[in-house]
């Protein structure tokens, strides 16, 4: 699951939203942030983080997916599924709300707009390009995937490749859909009950 999957499975509060794109910048134990300038939901939302990552991590249907590219992109496998998935989600967006993908995305960079004395400055950068890039919405064609797969590439220590892992997707795309199709009613009723009864 990437930023678009992680925003959406947040739900309406804008604490939680803001606290789960944040986190895979916060780290260390949860009962440390109590002592810092978040509040509960802005915690929650990064523990709501945490629980998205390792639920999709460790699901069956996640690792069949990345059992079809890890011949070619083995530790980066992760990274391109998570993508994969986001693409997928943006192109059906249609499926899973009433907002339009241009409207969701929107409101959620007016929300990184509105609360950016809460965002690390280290963030400045990347939070400029994705709401002038449109990266949520672009998410949704095969053009924009590939770009932000550039875009992971070029940060990576070692050699990739996943510039061009979009062709895997094309060759296997209703097998990926349907992975998706399968596992995301249940990231979404996982979500539900965290956020309605957090315990972290």
């Amino acid at each position: 699951m990437n930023y678009l999957s992680h925003i959406y499975l947040s739900g309406d509060n804008e604490d939680i939203i803001l606290g789960n794109f944040l986190g895979d910048y916060v780290k260390g134990h949860l009962s440390k942030l109590h002592d810092t300038s978040y509040n509960k939901d802005i915690i929650l939302g990064i523990a709501l983080h945490r629980q998205i990552d390792a639920f999709t991590d460790q699901h069956p249907i996640v690792k069949q997916s990345m059992s079809r590219i890890r011949h070619r992109y083995h530790k980066f496998s992760g990274i391109v599924i998570d993508m994969f998935y986001d693409h997928i989600f943006a192109k059906n967006f249609h499926h899973f709300s009433a907002i339009e993908l241009e409207d969701f995305s929107a409101n959620f960079y007016q929300i990184l707009q509105k609360r950016e004395d809460d965002l690390p400055a280290a963030l400045d950068r990347m939070i400029i390009s994705m709401t002038s890039r449109d990266w949520l919405t672009n998410y949704a064609n095969l053009e924009g995937l590939k770009w932000s797969l550039k875009g992971i590439s070029s940060r990576l220590k070692y050699e990739s490749d996943i510039e061009n892992a979009t062709e895997i997707l094309t060759a296997q795309y209703q097998e990926f859909e349907d992975d998706f199709f399968q596992f995301f009613p249940e990231i979404q009723a996982h979500c539900q009950k965290f956020i309605e009864n957090p315990v972290f």
